[in-house]
């Protein structure tokens, strides 16, 4: 039975896709079940962090085939348009949920999982890890966001790269290009993961979670915009109790105790 399993460890929030047979390939329910815990993830203050991995040894193989040819053999375009409508919304998730999302990455990120891997914040990846944008392999476009994510995140080229060829990327290829974050032995992404997301949980989440919004809103605003959204947000920041607290810390020569 495909799933999602989540596992809370302190303030840091594990969400693991559980559909190993077919290498965590996306199902509506998965997609759907990982929605819900991003969005109670961003209401919830115990939550300073999130991790997402896959079951099995793989992160996840994308759309499930199988199941979307027999939406084409039924001529169903509605509901084609509701199953991509339901990882768009996966999508959307991972970019409104304040909290940092470290995706962990196993095995093979490919299709709409290359995309949303693509969608969290942070990525660690074992070294044979590979991400492959392979939708034109059948014969359509990417979703989920991986041409928007891939167009800002590389040069046009390396980006066209990924995108037409769909050639299996390493993880250190990556890493080189500035997508991964961190690069481990095989078998050690989620362990990574939830060790880095334990050490972020401990800062001030609410500035965390400010900051995430203003590198998502820099992405469509000008200049002038943007500088008054950053005032906006420090001041608003510097009155509150993370403020507070920061700002004593370094007077006082300490570290600061956001969390307690």
């Amino acid at each position: 039975m495909s799933e999602v399993a989540e596992t809370r460890h302190g303030r840091v929030l594990e969400l693991e896709m559980r559909n190993p047979a077919l290498r965590n390939a996306l199902t509506p329910e998965i997609s759907a079940a990982l929605v819900r815990a991003l969005r109670q993830a961003a209401d919830d203050d115990g939550v300073g962090a999130v991790v997402l991995c896959g079951a099995g040894g793989h992160f996840c193989a994308g759309g499930n085939l199988k199941s979307l040819a027999g939406l084409r053999s039924g001529g169903s375009r509605a509901a084609l348009l509701e199953r991509i409508g339901a990882v768009n919304e996966l999508a959307r998730a991972l970019r409104a949920c304040p909290r940092p999302v470290i995706a962990a990455v196993e095995g093979h990120a490919a299709g709409a999982g290359f995309s949303i891997a693509l969608g969290c914040d942070l990525i660690v990846a074992a070294e044979d890890a590979r991400f492959t944008m392979a939708y034109v392999r059948i014969g359509v476009n990417p979703d989920a966001g991986g041409t928007w994510h891939l167009a800002r995140a590389l040069p046009p080229q390396l980006a066209a790269e990924a995108a037409l060829t769909a050639r299996p990327l390493e993880a250190a290829l990556l890493a080189r290009l500035g997508i991964v974050n961190r690069v481990v032995a095989p078998g050690r992404a989620r362990e990574e993961a939830l060790a880095w997301a334990e050490e972020i949980a401990t800062g001030a989440t609410g500035a965390i979670g400010r900051t995430k919004r203003l590198l998502e809103e820099a992405r469509a605003q000008q200049l002038s915009a943007h500088l008054e959204r950053e005032r906006e947000s420090f001041v608003e920041a510097f009155f509150g109790p993370e403020g507070a607290e920061g700002i004593a810390a370094f007077l006082e020569k300490r570290s600061a105790r956001f969390r307690g």
